[in-house]
């Protein structure tokens, strides 16, 4: 019998050490989204992010409630469905419409699968809280705090980043969850990652389906929060107004001004942006030579 519960008690402990090193690994992971966000090499970046990613979902399988993984699982895979796969099938649009749709589709499965992790650090703390947020999303999110913040950000952009890339119209009735989160961050924390909440909404205010007052106007505001924010260190703003409002507005000049002034961006101003900025400074150049296909002359 004491053999058994000494056997028993090494199990345990044998078990909790691998748990502790499992967590204490899931930490340490978690926190090289800095060194991926300053590094100047896109394509460095591209290799290596699959392999991080994959490495964070077997961490999960072990540790499933961790809740550093599990935001880094639902922002990493976000990021790099935007800037490696979306923006791919985007450049691909005018030569090659049958591989960009077929990476648009991809592009929307990792949204996807970045939502769902977002939605599970979501449960951590709130069981239950994807039916709640399926019944009435205003009222459920009224319970999240500003801590959560992140989490929120990153399921609400993966959510909305899903249903624009994949056009599906069945996850229509979902948009009214992802604006609830996603207008949580802006009332608990629009300073969150020097205002990325507003980048987003200039986009989004342009398709917000009952948005109060002149949608442009609402994204110019955002615009304007936005560049505050950031301290002018972030292109996101530029090139979001840009792409679209003004080709919203058909105003070539100020669009071709905006994305030059992007491009012109010190990417060693602020190194903890510089990996983003590569990937949107990347799509002001396309943009740019997009200009007459944007703005077609007067027939």
């Amino acid at each position: 019998m004491k053999r058994l519960v000494l056997f028993s008690a090494m199990l345990l402990s044998s078990c909790s050490v691998k748990r502790y090193a499992i967590n204490q690994l899931g930490n340490a992971l978690a926190g090289t989204n800095s060194t991926f966000a300053a590094d100047d090499d896109p394509e460095l970046i591209r290799a290596a992010v699959p392999f991080s990613l994959k490495l964070v979902e077997s961490l999960l399988a072990e540790s499933p409630r961790h809740q550093a993984l599990l935001l880094t699982a639902a922002r990493g895979f976000t990021q790099y469905a935007y800037a490696f796969v979306q923006e791919d099938a985007d450049e691909l649009e005018d030569t090659d419409k049958v591989a960009a749709t077929a990476m648009r589709a991809r592009a929307a499965k990792l949204y996807l699968r970045g939502r769902n992790y977002g939605m599970r650090g979501l449960e951590v703390k709130h069981p239950g809280f994807a039916a709640r947020l399926k019944a009435n999303p205003k009222d459920a999110v009224k319970e999240l705090k500003k801590s959560e913040a992140p989490i929120m950000y990153w399921t609400a952009i993966s959510w909305g980043a899903a249903l624009s890339a994949s056009h599906d119209f069945t996850m229509l009735p979902e948009i009214p969850r992802f604006e609830a989160l996603i207008d949580r961050v802006l009332e608990l924390d629009e300073g969150f990652d020097e205002g990325t909440v507003h980048t987003f909404l200039i986009t989004y205010e342009m398709a917000r389906l009952n948005g109060k007052g002149d949608r442009a106007a609402r994204a110019k505001e955002h615009f304007d929060r936005a560049v505050a924010l950031g301290g002018g260190h972030q292109a996101g703003p530029l090139v979001a107004y840009a792409e679209y409002v003004l080709v919203a507005q058909k105003n070539k000049i100020e669009f071709q001004n905006m994305l030059r002034q992007a491009l012109r961006m010190d990417l060693n101003a602020s190194p903890e942006n510089r990996e983003l900025n590569l990937a949107v400074q990347r799509r002001a150049r396309w943009l740019l030579s997009r200009t007459d296909k944007l703005f077609p002359p007067p027939r």
